[in-house]
């Protein structure tokens, strides 16, 4: 079971947008030298959606062999067809990632029946450990409490990544299921109350530009220390509303721009992040110390 700070990493592009795979190993090591418990490739901030089957594929193996085992490797398999999800899957597992993330399948809108048979059937397809991903307000499908119960009973269903910001029903999860499957939070703004309460670490956006930081506040967290959390929380609390000021990963990708650790580099159909934001961002990476 991977515990703590678990970066949601950003996918470094040229202008053109083709991978920048220096860049990424860059970011990697970045890492590494953070304390950074897990790494998430290809998820959501890594613009998934827009990386062709064989790009997907081809990061999470660069992912696997620059970081060599130091540190587990999630791959984002997720996706709104079933077989997609099983054929990623697969992919993710012969190039030796440590576990899968998989998000509820967009746009389609399946019920609660549809969404255990999606995920009862990546399940028994693939021997990997695999963390569900519940973020309704990206996907506009909400699985419930009760279907994550369910499905937690699946020998290789090892987690889940509740991006809802909803603490109570957080809580609800770790109080039903917490024992069986590691709850993660995938909500910066909310993650230290959600560790702090029993969840296992957080699957954080904000870890790609202040990643030391948030390796000592999921630290503290789960050792208890509520004040010692409270007091980085309160550093990062304006950098964690800065980043979603536009559609993430526009205003991270930014900010690391800006730092100069990657390229200015987005797919369309998102752009940079306007002018109008920059000041926002910079003085909320000012207040953090970053």
């Amino acid at each position: 079971m991977i515990t703590g700070s678990i970066v949601a990493l950003v996918t470094p592009m040229h202008a053109d947008g083709s991978v920048d795979w220096a860049g990424l190993e860059r970011l990697l090591d970045l890492h590494l030298e953070a304390g950074t418990a897990a790494i998430v490739a290809v998820g959501t901030t890594g613009e998934s959606a827009t990386l062709s089957v064989p790009e997907h594929c081809e990061v999470i193996k660069h992912c696997v062999a620059h970081v060599a085992g130091r540190i587990p490797v999630v791959a984002g398999t997720g996706s709104n067809s079933t077989a997609e999800a099983i054929e990623l899957t697969r992919a993710a597992a012969a190039a030796g990632a440590n576990a899968c993330l998989l998000v509820t399948p967009y746009y389609n809108r399946p019920t609660q029946r549809g969404l255990y048979e999606h995920f009862k059937a990546i399940a028994e397809a693939v021997a990997i450990p695999q963390i569900l991903y519940n973020v309704p307000g990206r996907t506009s499908v909400d699985m419930s409490n009760d279907t994550v119960l369910r499905l937690a009973d699946l020998d290789n269903i090892s987690g889940i990544k509740d991006a809802t910001g909803d603490l109570a029903r957080g809580r609800e999860l770790i109080e039903r299921c917490g024992q069986t499957i590691a709850i993660y939070s995938g909500d910066d703004p909310t993650a230290m109350e959600l560790i702090l309460a029993g969840g296992h670490g957080n699957i954080s956006v904000t870890s790609n530009i202040a990643p030391a930081l948030m390796v000592a506040l999921c630290r503290l967290a789960l050792a208890g220390d509520r004040t010692g959390a409270e007091a980085i929380n309160s550093r990062l609390e304006a950098l964690n509303k800065a980043l979603f000021l536009e559609a993430n990963p526009i205003p991270v990708k930014w900010a690391l721009q800006h730092r100069g650790l990657i390229e200015e580099g987005m797919r369309l159909p998102l752009t940079t992040l306007d002018e109008q934001y920059h000041p926002a961002v910079l003085a909320a990476m000012e207040a953090a110390g970053v």
